[in-house]
């Protein structure tokens, strides 16, 4: 025990006696570990920023998009779609077990006009139940109710942004405002997001019945109402699968499509979503991680070269250690504490500067790049830190221990 703390404080007199030295010695370590927190918190934040955006629609909900069954059908069309309509969301709320809410969207680019305010803004033809499936609050006023979709009420619901853009700090409850060719009132405002570009905050919600009435109302050749989406939720999570599974064959016979074909409509669920930007994020963290791994890499050999200066520099002081009955098993445990000690100082300082660097970002970008510095990132710089030292530092301390005491003795 006792050589052991010989050994321990001899290796920190060593780091504090050669200051330039060992600074010297820690700078690639620094570098490195400062690129690893940095990089990786960054990257952390960044993650979890998407994926708490993405459930903030709620971890249940469903998404089906419609498609073509072959890019010749996409292009005759101009792109624009028209497979899946109002009729498939009433199937599918009838019919598919452990859907609890189904809401079917039409929307268009459109006019709004305040007093002197005139904006375009994306206006969504909605029923009662996108509320509920979109996981929407209300700040001020209501949502509208059923007796408001059914016949077809002229009032809309806007999101904060838009709210702020057409009517700034007065209160829109009751006011009315243009809308493309008509006039609605407001009855409602929705509580901000803040979330990603796309978000509910820059919309208008009216009922689908006076979308379909009011702006347009597609049909398909058979006559039923085409919408642009249809969003659903799931009553048990578990059942996810299931419920996909069970809406594709709904849809499949509905369209009437040949075993053969693919599908003319996409489902998306947001448990999908969640699993490849977590999947994304981390082969990005990975990949950054990699990039800073190089320069430990660097740092390693660098620690590893003026250590074996400092051993060539220190032959004498190693001689007459040897002479007062250090064996060369001290001067290894030496030599690879102060390896250890010297990289280990490294990473606690690159640890801080790459946390102060990423928070920095975060403060620069006003939030819109997050940073998270959790425990599992500390506990892996630091050991990487120490682990670098002592294998870098093996051999130089073996070197030393090599030493003859005699021809140590006679160097200058």
């Amino acid at each position: 025990m006792n050589k052991w703390l010989d050994s321990l404080s001899a290796a920190w007199s060593g780091v504090i006696t050669h200051k330039l030295r060992s600074s010297l010695t820690m700078l690639g370590i620094v570098i490195g570990i400062t690129a690893v927190i940095a990089l990786m918190s960054i990257g952390r934040g960044v993650e979890a920023e998407i994926i708490s955006q993405i459930e903030s629609l709620g971890p249940n909900v469903v998404f089906i998009t419609p498609g073509w069954t072959t890019e010749e059908e996409a292009w005759a069309a101009g792109g624009s779609a028209q497979t899946l309509t109002q009729e498939d969301a009433e199937a599918i709320a009838e019919q598919v077990p452990f859907v609890s809410s189904v809401a079917p969207v039409l929307a268009s680019n459109l006019q709004m006009v305040v007093g002197g305010e005139n904006i375009m803004a994306q206006v969504f033809g909605v029923t009662p139940e996108h509320m509920q499936v979109n996981n929407l609050e209300i700040a001020h006023g209501a949502f509208f109710t059923e007796y408001d979709y059914q016949r077809g009420a002229k009032v809309a619901v806007l999101g904060s942004d838009v709210k702020e853009t057409l009517f700034g700090d007065a209160d829109p409850i009751g006011q009315q405002m243009r809308m493309g060719g008509i006039v609605v009132r407001v009855i409602g405002v929705l509580e901000g997001k803040e979330a990603m570009e796309g978000s509910p905050d820059d919309n208008i919600f009216i009922p689908l019945t006076t979308f379909q009435q009011t702006v347009y109302q597609p049909r398909t050749a058979q006559g039923e109402h085409v919408v642009h989406y249809i969003s659903l939720t799931v009553s048990d999570q578990e059942q996810g699968d299931y419920v996909v599974e069970e809406i594709t064959s709904l849809l499949r016979s509905r369209h009437q499509l040949a075993a053969n074909a693919d599908d003319d409509f996409e489902i998306i669920s947001m448990q999908e979503i969640i699993e490849t930007v977590s999947e994304i994020t981390g082969t990005m963290a990975l990949f950054l991680g990699a990039i800073a791994g190089i320069s430990l890499l660097v740092g390693g050999i660098g620690v590893m070269n003026i250590m074996l200066v400092s051993v060539m520099e220190r032959r004498r002081e190693i001689g007459i250690l040897k002479a007062l009955g250090a064996t060369g098993r001290d001067i290894w445990t030496q030599f690879l504490m102060e390896a250890a000690f010297l990289t280990l100082a490294g990473g606690i300082i690159g640890i801080a500067l790459g946390w102060g660097l990423s928070y920095s970002v975060s403060r620069f970008s006003m939030g819109q790049i997050p940073s998270v510095v959790t425990a599992d990132i500390v506990i892996l710089a630091v050991s990487v830190s120490v682990g670098i030292g002592l294998f870098f530092g093996f051999y130089p301390a073996w070197k030393a221990s090599r030493l003859n005491p005699i021809e140590a003795l006679r160097s200058e």
